[in-house]
C-alpha cells in the first residue's frame, strides 16, 4: 500500500489471533532480501555480508501492520448470503489483474548504484528513510492482501485470487524498493518485521476505508511526482521515479478493486455512520501525510517540489477521487483546512521538539501534555468543520473512474 497506511492512531485492538497469522506468515519464504545495517554504509565502503538487524523505530506516523476479522470478511464475501456481490464485475476485475501489466516493468540496471553513490548528506539518510517507510508499508500490504487471499479461497474464489493477485503487486514493489535500499549498502528485514511488528486490529469496514484512501492517495503521490520529474528531468537525482508512472497504476487498480467491495457492501456507504467514519479516515490519512512529508521537507526540495503544496495537491485530488464512493469527505479547498494542516504541523514540531530535549521521561510527558490537548483539539476542528455530501445514490448505475 504506497501510501504508507499509516493512520492517526484510532481507538484499536490487537487481535487475539494475529500470534498464529503472523507465525505462519513468516515461515512462508518471502520474495526478498532481509538485512538491515543499523546505519549507512558510505558509498565508497564495501557493503558487509552479514548486516545488523534493525527494527524501524516505532511512533504514531510509523507505517504499520493490519489484521482484520477474517471470520467476517468470510461472511461478507459468501455469495449465497451477500445477494450485492456483482460477480460479473468481480470477474472483470480478475481479469485485469491477470494481464499483469507490470510483468517486467520493474527491471533494474547499472544506473541505480550509480545515482546512490551521489546522494550525499543530509538527503542521503532522508532518501534512505524515504526507501524505508515506502518499502515497510507494501510488505504490509502484502501481507494482509496475502491473508485474505488464502481466507476466502474456498468462500469466494474470484476475490481470494484478487486478493493474491494484489499482494503479488505489493511484494513486486516492496521488493523493488528493498533493492533500492542495496544500492545504499542496506537492506529492510522483512522476515524480522513480520515476527516483530504489532498487527493493529481493523474491522472489515475500517479496512475497506483505510485501504482504499491508501491506494488512492499512493496513485495521486507517485502520478504527481512522476510528472513533475518528467517536466523537470533535472531533479532526477534517482531512477526510481521513472517507475512511478506504470506503479501508480497498479495503485489505482487496487483503489478500484475495493471500490468494487464498498459497492458490494452498501451498509458501509449509506447511512450516518458510515458519513462519520468516512471522514474520520480521510482526516486521518490526510493529517499523517501531511505531518510526515513536513518532517521531510528536505526529501520533497531535494526533487524540487514543495512540501505543502504537493501535499495539498494530492489531498485535493485524492478527495475528489474518493468523493465517488464515500457517502462524505471532508472540505479539503476550504482555505481553513490548510491552515488547520499547518497549525498541526506548528504543535507536531514543538512535541518532536520535547522529545529532544535533556529531560527525563517523567517531564517530557508533562511538557507533551498541553501539547498533544492542542493537536487534539485542531483535529476535532478539523473533522467538525462542515463536509461534503459525496457518493454514489444508486450504486448500480456507478462505475468507478480510472484516472490514468
Amino acid at each position: 500500500m504506497a501510501a504508507e497506511m499509516a493512520l492517526l492512531k484510532p481507538i484499536t485492538k490487537f487481535n487475539t489471533f494475529n500470534t498464529t497469522t503472523t507465525s505462519r506468515l513468516s515461515n512462508r519464504r518471502l520474495p526478498f532480501t532481509v538485512r538491515m545495517s543499523a546505519t549507512t554504509t558510505p558509498p565508497t565502503s564495501k557493503p558487509t555480508k552479514k548486516a545488523q538487524k534493525q527494527g524501524i523505530k516505532e511512533s504514531l506516523l510509523t507505517p504499520r501492520f493490519y489484521t482484520t476479522d477474517f471470520d467476517e470478511m468470510e461472511t461478507l464475501f459468501n455469495t449465497e448470503i451477500n445477494k450485492n456481490l456483482n460477480e460479473a464485475e468481480f470477474e472483470a476485475l480478475l481479469q485485469e489483474f491477470k494481464t499483469d501489466y507490470n510483468q517486467t516493468h520493474f527491471v533494474r540496471n547499472k544506473e541505480f548504484k550509480e545515482a546512490a553513490d551521489k546522494i550525499q548528506g543530509p538527503l542521503r539518510q532522508i532518501f534512505v528513510e524515504f526507501l524505508e517507510r515506502s518499502c515497510t508499508a507494501e510488505f504490509s500490504g502484502f501481507l494482509l492482501y496475502k491473508e485474505l487471499g488464502r481466507r476466502l479461497k474456498k468462500t469466494n474464489p474470484v476475490v481470494a485470487e484478487i486478493f493474491s493477485l494484489m499482494s503479488r503487486d505489493e511484494a513486486r514493489h516492496a521488493g523493488f524498493l528493498n533493492k533500492g535500499l542495496s544500492d545504499f549498502n542496506l537492506a529492510l528485514d522483512l522476515g524480522f518485521l513480520t515476527k516483530a511488528r504489532k498487527y493493529t486490529f481493523f474491522k472489515p469496514k475500517f479496512i475497506f476505508y483505510a485501504t482504499y484512501l491508501s491506494e488512492k492517495i499512493g496513485y495521486w503521490r507517485y502520478i504527481t511526482i512522476y510528472r513533475h520529474l518528467k517536466a523537470n528531468p533535472e531533479y532526477t537525482c534517482y531512477p526510481i521515479f521513472k517507475y512511478f508512472e506504470n506503479w501508480c497504476q497498479d495503485e489505482n487498480r487496487h483503489g478500484d478493486f475495493f471500490s468494487a467491495l464498498m459497492k458490494a457492501q452498501p451498509q458501509f456507504l449509506n447511512d450516518w455512520k458510515a458519513k462519520l467514519w468516512s471522514r474520520f479516515f480521510c482526516l486521518s490519512v490526510y493529517v499523517t501525510m501531511y505531518l510526515n512529508d513536513c518532517q521531510r521537507t528536505d526529501f520533497y526540495e531535494g526533487i524540487g517540489l514543495n512540501t505543502k503544496e504537493f501535499d495539498m495537491h494530492v489531498i485535493i485530488e485524492t478527495n475528489r477521487t474518493t468523493a465517488r464512493i464515500f457517502p462524505a469527505v471532508l472540505d479539503v479547498e476550504n482555505p481553513e483546512f490548510k491552515r488547520k494542516l499547518d497549525r498541526m504541523v506548528e504543535i507536531n514540531q514543538k512535541i518532536l521538539a520535547v522529545g529532544e530535549t535533556d529531560d527525563i521521561p517523567l517531564v517530557k510527558n508533562f511538557k507533551r501534555i498541553p501539547l498533544i490537548a492542542a493537536l487534539a483539539s485542531e483535529l476535532l476542528a478539523a473533522y467538525l468543520m462542515k463536509p461534503i455530501e459525496s457518493g454514489s445514490v444508486d450504486f448500480a448505475e456507478f462505475e468507478p473512474q480510472l484516472v490514468y
